[in-house]
């Protein structure tokens, strides 16, 4: 445990280079302080240590037997703050140069993409070296487990609410689509229309457990009878595959089957009264803040929709 008498760093800096150029005008030039602080620096060791430590004339300043011990015993200490303070630099120039991510499916393909192009777009803007980002895209209970191990710096969740033991905020919002392929029986009827509570009786091809898509409907349908599935599959192309060869039907994040409905390969069905909003949330564990960096950047950009 330090004591009382260790003057600080800054100080014992200024009383090394009086040492090598003789002026306590020239040290705290050299040093970019002005040298009433210089001499106030002076003053404070001198107090802590109990002796003068410079001996001042018209010709400069010279070290006093007890001032060149002091650098003597100066010269350690400030050999290891070197070392700590670039330790510390190439610490945060790590966390700037590099950032782990682990993401749900949804916004793996068709979200973290464009937030990803914005962040190295903004990078350049300040001059700045693109960070190195690596990416693992997986369902979102995946993610929860990820992020608080200490596998990723941050994750991207989707579901009905956010992971109740990780720091989040919520980046936006999306919606599960009841979709069937072209030649279902549903997507010749009139109005193409189902309850709820067919939707539940009729075998669906769904996400696997943990998944944001199959919690938002599994929540959706509780309290109704429902079927087992038809398929269960662990990525959302596998599902928009199956279900426009005619599997079933299934419940899928609008952005991921946007271009699917445009071009008819699947067909939208309409279910009066379900909810099926879900969330998207970025996860970190720590403080109230995303990490400070590339991750903080990136949280940001996202939840402003594209905008700083």
């Amino acid at each position: 445990m330090l004591g009382s008498h260790v003057p600080e760093l800054r100080a014992l800096e200024l009383l090394v280079v009086v040492s090598r150029t003789g002026s306590l005008s020239a040290a705290a030039a050299e040093l970019g302080i002005t040298q009433q602080a210089a001499s106030s620096r002076v003053r404070t060791m001198e107090s802590l240590v109990g002796s003068p430590l410079l001996d001042r004339s018209r010709r400069g300043s010279a070290l006093t037997p007890t001032g060149e011990l002091v650098v003597q015993w100066s010269a350690g200490v400030l050999e290891a703050a070197e070392q700590l303070d670039a330790g510390i630099a190439a610490l945060r120039t790590d966390r700037r140069g590099r950032l782990s991510i682990a993401a749900s499916l949804t916004i793996a393909e068709h979200l973290l993409p464009a937030w990803l192009v914005a962040l190295r777009a903004h990078q350049a803007q300040l001059g700045r070296v693109p960070t190195e980002v690596t990416m693992t895209a997986t369902n979102s209970e995946r993610v929860a487990a990820m992020v608080p191990a200490g596998e990723v710096d941050l994750g991207f969740v989707e579901g009905p609410d956010a992971p109740q033991d990780l720091q989040h905020r919520l980046v936006g919002t999306d919606t599960l689509v009841v979709v069937v392929g072209p030649t279902h029986p549903w997507a010749l009827r009139s109005g193409r229309r189902v309850t709820a509570a067919k939707l539940a009786a009729t075998p669906l091809v769904v996400r696997e457990p943990g998944s944001g898509t199959r919690t938002v409907l599994d929540r959706a349908l509780e309290g109704l009878p429902a079927a087992p599935p038809a398929l269960e599959l662990s990525s959302t192309a596998a599902v928009r595959s199956a279900v426009a060869a005619g599997a079933g039907p299934a419940a899928l994040g609008a952005h991921a089957i946007r271009d699917d409905l445009a071009t008819g390969r699947l067909v939208r069905i309409n279910v009066a009264g379900l909810d099926l909003t879900r969330r998207l949330h970025a996860v970190w564990r720590g403080g109230a803040h995303p990490p400070e960096g590339p991750a903080r950047d990136l949280v940001a950009w996202a939840a402003g929709g594209g905008r700083r």
